[in-house]
């Protein structure tokens, strides 16, 4: 590394947050860059550890100390370069990935990571800046091969634009009016701006991807049609059955899954007109689930005006550090407020919903109880309502945001016949081969509910599979932990 001791000299140095009498006001990303030599130093902090624990956990195998030190030696076109070679999206996880390569820094033991984020964050900005990040890589030449990628969030466009790259000719079908699943139309602007994905359509249309919208595969064009017109499939719809409360008054006016409420805004961020939009403005808001798309919630209540946000979590609040049981370089589960609750939100944990009150059809009240939580012998967690703690709280809205339960069964999955795993996501093998022959799966269709890491990740492992299966063997770039794959 460049600076043997930068990690001794320079202390961690985040971005700058907009106010949030500010950024509350309109729609924008809240984060901006760290000037150049500030950057620069933070690269310098990266100390060149016998085993770079940030790779464990990456899930794209990024090779961050290499780009950390060419972003000290302000070599940031060689940084885009190595940057780019695991990861096809980093302005994408630049801004809404949680960092777990932080995480396991070893820095971290002392809580003070390298600024790893920020600066992919920076590198790929600087690189579309300067007119070197968005290069097509056209394939030297076509193999004759078809091939359609159903879904087009993180893991679609990665498996399309890997594809396309092999020589494939590749068609990625979205039934949405517009490309990038969730980091359309669930991730809000103000995480992250939507010309980003405009961009990398650009890129991948120049590399030959075809992009068909407004197609629902599955009714508009049927499973047999598909099979009979590609040569392989590759299945990346995502996760997208979302768990639902099935309480007394769940029927009310006014009790919503989160996405309904997201993607319409989202809509709106666009230019379109959403008709009978839910709006927060001068309501009471409730948001049901800790996590992410919680705190989505929470940011896009605030900025059109709500009354007053809380948001409950079943689970109890979280440590602040790490414990025994949650050791470095492991992720941790520790307590986490997002750029959302800095903005303002009355966050509780140990809540149990139990029931909606209503007047005239429109929800007017929750009802709920504080939970106590114990360790069975096996160790188990175990929850029972604390007695004499029933509430009831003013509500206008109340938003489902307590994650999902995996692909959506009846249709394309169904007509295909493919098989699903005990969690109810499709089944497939080290290939991403599902149980029907030349039908691949990925991302969290696949996964589970996951990260857009994770969804990258798994859209060019599936690249592979689907290369390796047309050509019996794939030469697709690998990240560094991925195994070679011939077939036949």
């Amino acid at each position: 590394m460049g600076k043997f001791k930068g990690f001794l000299e320079i202390e961690r140095q985040k971005p700058v947050r907009r106010p949030v009498d500010e950024r509350i006001q309109d729609w924008n990303e809240f984060e901006g860059a760290l000037p150049n030599e500030a950057i620069r130093d933070q690269g310098a902090r990266c100390m060149d550890c016998g085993i770079p624990f940030c790779h464990t956990g990456c899930p794209l195998g990024n090779i961050i100390p290499d780009w950390n030190d060419l972003v000290y030696q302000d070599r940031w076109e060689r940084a885009s370069k190595r940057l780019h070679s695991t990861n096809n999206f980093p302005e994408f996880t630049g801004r809404i990935c949680p960092a777990p390569c932080e995480e396991a820094c070893t820095l971290n033991i002392d809580n003070e990571p390298v600024t790893i984020k920020q600066i992919e964050r920076q590198i790929v900005d600087r690189a579309v800046e300067d007119g070197y990040g968005l290069e097509p890589k056209i394939a030297r030449e076509k193999t004759g091969k078809k091939v359609a990628v159903v879904g087009s969030g993180p893991a679609g466009m990665a498996c399309a634009q890997q594809l396309a790259r092999a020589g494939h000719d590749v068609t990625l079908f979205e039934r949405a009016d517009r490309v990038g699943g969730l980091l359309r139309y669930g991730i809000p602007n103000f995480k992250l701006e939507k010309h980003l994905i405009d961009s990398r359509m650009k890129q991948m249309e120049a590399e030959g991807v075809t992009f068909r919208t407004s197609v629902n595969v599955g009714v508009d064009i049927t499973a047999d049609e598909l099979r009979r017109d590609f040569d392989a499939v590759a299945l990346s719809g995502g996760a997208t059955h979302a768990r639902d409360l099935p309480v007394p008054g769940r029927e009310l006016d006014g009790v919503h899954l989160a996405m309904e409420f997201l993607t319409q805004q989202n809509k709106v961020c666009e230019g379109d007109t959403v008709d009978n939009q839910i709006s927060a403005k001068g309501k009471h808001v409730i948001v049901i689930g800790g996590g992410d798309t919680g705190s989505d919630c929470v940011g896009t209540s605030n900025r059109q005006g709500a009354a007053s946000v809380h948001q409950f979590e079943l689970l109890p609040q979280p440590p602040d550090v790490r414990d025994e049981d949650m050791p470095w370089p492991y992720w941790p589960m520790i307590m986490r407020s997002s750029s959302s609750h800095e903005e303002g939100a009355d966050r509780e944990w140990s809540i149990n919903t139990t029931r909606f009150e209503g007047s005239d059809g429109k929800l007017t009240k929750l009802h709920g109880v504080k939970l106590q939580w114990s360790t069975t012998e096996d160790g188990r967690r175990k929850m029972e309502p604390m007695a004499g703690s029933e509430f009831e709280l003013d509500a206008d809205l109340v938003f489902f945001a307590m994650g999902f339960l995996g692909p959506e069964k009846p249709g394309l999955l169904s007509d295909l016949g493919i098989e699903l795993t005990d969690r109810g996501n499709v089944k497939a093998d080290e290939s991403y081969q599902t149980t029907v022959e030349g039908v691949f799966a990925c991302g969290d269709m696949r996964r589970g509910q996951s990260l857009v890491v994770w969804a990258i990740w798994e859209g060019r492992e599936c690249a592979r599979g689907v290369d390796a299966y047309l050509r019996g063997y794939s030469d697709l770039q690998a990240s560094p932990n991925s195994a070679q794959l011939v077939l036949g």
